[in-house]
């Protein structure tokens, strides 16, 4: 009778792998069951912070618009100079921001000294009005006093504040924000999700 091929080719595998010192398929299961609870702990860690990065991108893109309409309006129909036009729309629209990340992206980091949060966040966000400000400064006044027909230009002052200054400017706020204002909380582990959702 011709051997059960599904049975003695298991037994072989076995017996061949304990001869050899290889590791058999009997330990397999148990090295795979450590990836599913690693994985899920991954996924637990960046799900959270895949939910704030996408709080504070909704926050950024309102206070984007705030700052790209008003930067506009200011420079196109009252005749602004663009510096002070820029920093007014900033300032603006850094106040929506605060807002917005205070009582939805970080509501979970309530800190005990609110006034100390509230002089870091208006702080960093000077600096980023600086970065952002500085950018169309060197492209209008720097850039402008050699290629004046490109650099000073609407489309050349829009692309310096908006497209360079504003993004440099939201990778420094992102970056101070976690690191220095909503910090006394840390960063909420699984347990404090599950536990902010039903008051959500």
């Amino acid at each position: 009778m011709l051997p059960v091929p599904g049975d003695d080719s298991r037994y072989a595998r076995s017996v061949a792998a304990t001869m050899t010192g290889e590791p058999s398929s009997r330990q397999e299961p148990s090295s795979r069951g450590k990836r599913p609870g690693l994985v899920r702990s991954l996924l637990d860690r960046f799900g959270h912070l895949v939910r704030e990065l996408s709080k504070f991108a909704t926050v950024g893109g309102i206070a984007f618009l705030i700052d790209f309409a008003l930067f506009n309006y200011l420079t196109g129909v009252r005749d602004v100079e663009p510096v002070i036009g820029k920093t007014i729309s900033t300032v603006i629209a850094a106040t929506v921001a605060f807002l917005g990340n205070r009582f939805w992206t970080w509501r979970h980091r309530r800190g005990a000294n609110p006034a100390r949060e509230y002089a870091l966040f208006f702080f960093f966000n000077g600096v980023g009005l600086g970065i952002a400000v500085a950018c169309l400064a060197v492209s209008r006044y720097g850039l402008g006093s050699i290629w004046p027909e490109v650099f000073q230009t609407p489309l050349a002052d829009n692309i310096a504040s908006f497209i360079v200054g504003t993004g440099l400017g939201t990778l420094f706020r992102f970056w101070s924000y976690r690191r220095f204002v909503f910090v006394e909380a840390g960063t909420p582990t699984v347990p404090e999700v599950t536990h902010d959702r039903p008051g959500a």
